[in-house]
């Protein structure tokens, strides 16, 4: 069963977040994940994850009365942005639930889980 990791960061932390920025705990915060990921290969749950770029060099594309338009930048202001996505592929939810919350527990965001559509799963 195939899920969607959804990981979200506070916006100001990504504004003000530059490589040369980066405290020492956030990158000891990053090599503890790569392990983590690295554990998720081995153990076949791993499917993919990708971090994503800045919300301000979006597009978004709605309909509109006069059609479908695509428009610069994030659809809403938010105080947290979406910042990187992972797929996993596990047993189940449980098995999801608790590989998001160590990677919560590592980088201190929030995680949503969302089942990937087309696959078998139960609510």
């Amino acid at each position: 069963m195939k899920y969607l990791l959804l990981g979200y960061t506070p916006a100001a932390d990504w504004d003000a977040a530059t490589p040369d920025a980066l405290s020492e705990e956030a990158m000891t915060a990053f090599a503890t994940y790569q392990r983590f990921e690295r554990e998720l290969i081995e153990t076949g749950e791993f499917v993919t994850s990708v971090g994503l770029g800045h919300p301000v060099v979006s597009t978004t594309v709605r309909r509109t009365p006069d059609g479908v338009a695509a428009t610069d930048g994030p659809f809403a202001e938010l105080k947290e942005v979406l910042a990187s996505f992972a797929v996993i592929d596990v047993s189940g939810r449980e098995r999801a639930v608790e590989i998001a919350s160590r990677i919560v527990e590592v980088l201190g965001e929030p995680i949503e889980i969302r089942p990937i559509m087309g696959e078998e799963f139960t609510a």
